[in-house]
C-alpha cells in the first residue's frame, strides 16, 4: 500500500493533469476516504501549492491556472555537491540501494545543461579514492524505513534475523538508532526480554515489523557510541589487556573506540614517571599479528597484562627490528668507506 507522502504526490499529479476533480473521484483514485483527501489538500497548500476549492454541483479541487511544478534548477556548485554525494555514498555503502543511487544520478544528469553534465561526468570519471573498500552490504529499503519509524516513535519491532553463523531467530528490539559504519548499516537498542543492549546488521534482517506499544526514550551513550562499544567488547578468540602511558587522544589515534575500551588506571610506583597518566586498554581480536606493530607505532610505555602470546610476538618484532637496524648500519658503513670517483679534469 502506498505511503501517505506517495499519495500526496499522486494527488498533485492528478490535479496537474488539468480540470476540476471531485473529492469522490480523488478518493476513489487514491483508495482513501474523502476526509483524507481534504487532509492531503491541506498538506499541498502548506507546501505553497495553490490548490483551489470549487463549490457547487460540479465542484471539487483544481490547481490555480498557470501553475506548474518548477523545473529542477541547480547551480554548478549544487549539481557537483549532489552528484559527488551520490558517488561517495554509493562507494561507502551509505545508499540503501545501489540501483537507486545510479538512477538518481541519471535523472539529475538528464535535466542539467549539456555542457555542465559533460563537465561533471568528466570529473566523476577522473575521480579516484585512496581506499578500496569491499562490496558494501546495503540494507532493504522497507526494513530501513520501518526501523527509522520505530526509532522516531519509540515503538518495539520484531526482527527475523540471521546471525553470522547462519542461524535464523526472531528478536524483539527497542531500537534506539541506526548507524552506518565502514560500509555497513546497523540498528542498535535493547532486547526487552533480557534487558541487554543488542546491535544487528541491517543486511541480515529478513523482516522488520512494528509492534504495539512504546518505550521510554533511552539515556546514556549515543547510538554510534553503543555500536562502537559493542564492536570493542564482542566475543573473539583473544582477550587483550594492556596498560599504556599516554593521553586518550594518543591512544585513540591507533586504537579507536570500535577496537578498544579505555578506562582509568592507577599506576604502580615503578610505572609512575613524572605523574604521567596511565590508561587500561581492553580489546578482543581474532588474530594478534597486527597488534605488535600498533604498539610500536604508539611510541608510549606500555605493559602487557594478557595474553602471553602477545608478549612473545612483541619481543619477536623487537628482535627483527634490531637485527634489521644492525644490517642497515653495516651496509651504510661499508658504503661510506668507498671514495666516490673523481670527475675527469677538462683542460682547455
Amino acid at each position: 500500500m502506498p505511503r501517505p507522502a506517495g499519495r500526496v504526490l499522486t494527488l498533485l499529479e492528478l490535479l496537474q493533469s488539468g480540470g476540476t476533480r471531485t473529492a469522490a473521484e480523488l478518493a476513489h483514485r487514491l483508495a482513501v476516504e474523502e476526509r483524507t483527501v481534504r487532509r492531503y489538500v491541506e498538506q499541498l497548500i502548506d507546501l505553497d501549492v495553490p490548490v483551489e476549492s470549487v463549490r457547487g454541483r460540479y465542484g471539487g479541487y483544481r490547481l490555480a491556472p498557470g501553475y506548474r511544478l518548477p523545473p529542477l534548477m541547480l547551480s554548478d556548485d549544487e549539481a557537483l555537491a549532489v552528484l559527488l554525494g551520490l558517488v561517495a555514498g554509493r562507494r561507502a555503502g551509505l545508499t540503501a540501494q545501489h540501483t537507486a543511487s545510479e538512477t538518481a544520478s541519471a535523472k539529475i544528469r538528464r535535466v542539467l545543461p549539456k555542457h555542465l553534465a559533460h563537465r561533471l561526468d568528466t570529473l566523476v570519471d577522473a575521480l579516484d579514492f585512496t581506499d578500496q573498500p569491499g562490496e558494501p552490504a546495503t540494507p532493504d529499503t522497507d526494513t530501513l524505513l520501518t526501523l527509522a519509524d520505530a526509532v522516531r516513535h519509540r515503538r518495539p519491532v520484531s526482527l527475523r534475523y540471521t546471525d553470522r553463523g547462519g542461524r535464523l531467530s526472531h528478536r524483539t528490539l527497542h531500537a534506539y538508532g541506526i548507524v552506518a559504519h565502514t560500509g555497513r548499516w546497523y540498528v542498535t537498542g535493547t532486547d526487552p526480554e533480557i534487558g541487554e543492549d543488542r546491535t544487528f546488521r541491517l543486511d541480515r534482517i529478513a523482516e522488520a515489523r512494528a509492534l504495539p506499544g512504546c518505550f521510554d526514550e533511552p539515556t546514556g551513550p549515543s547510538p554510534a557510541q553503543r555500536v562502537l562499544s559493542g564492536f570493542a567488547t564482542a566475543a573473539y578468540r583473544h582477550e587483550v589487556t594492556l596498560r599504556i602511558q599516554g593521553s586518550v587522544d594518543q591512544i585513540r589515534a591507533h586504537l579507536p573506540a570500535g577496537v578498544a575500551v579505555l578506562e582509568e588506571y592507577e599506576p604502580e610506583a615503578e610505572e609512575d614517571r613524572a605523574g604521567e597518566r596511565w590508561l587500561r586498554v581492553e580489546l578482543r581480536a581474532e588474530r594478534l599479528d597486527w597488534l605488535p606493530a600498533v604498539l610500536a607505532a604508539l611510541d608510549r610505555p606500555f605493559v602487557i597484562e594478557r595474553p602471553d602470546e602477545l608478549r612473545y610476538r612483541v619481543l619477536a618484532l623487537a628482535e627483527r627490528l634490531v637485527a634489521s637496524a644492525r644490517r642497515t648500519a653495516t651496509r651504510s658503513t661499508a658504503v661510506h668507506d668507498v671514495r666516490p670517483c673523481s670527475k675527469p679534469v677538462t683542460r682547455e
